[in-house]
């Protein structure tokens, strides 16, 4: 279980430096994060250990990762910031 602290840890991770990502991240973690299962979390937590530019071409749906898990948080993030 991650603690406020460890959430707003990963809300600071959360800023890189590239609006694209920002707008999606920071967000997410504010108002998605704490909902999230523990299994999504731990996805979550993995995806921002991953480079910018990997997040970007997946978060900006050019590529799909190759790992499982990310492509799931990844489609969690984007199904959340699409307009239905």
């Amino acid at each position: 279980m991650y603690t406020e602290e460890d959430i707003r840890r990963l809300r600071w991770q959360s800023r890189r430096g590239m609006l694209e990502l920002d707008v999606l991240f920071v967000p997410f973690v504010e108002e998605a994060f704490a909902d999230l299962d523990q299994d999504d979390q731990d996805r979550f937590v993995k995806l921002l250990a991953c480079e910018d530019q990997d997040l970007f071409v997946w978060l900006m749906e050019r590529e799909v990762p190759e790992d499982e898990d990310l492509q799931r948080i990844v489609r969690i993030i984007l199904e959340r910031v699409q307009p239905k």
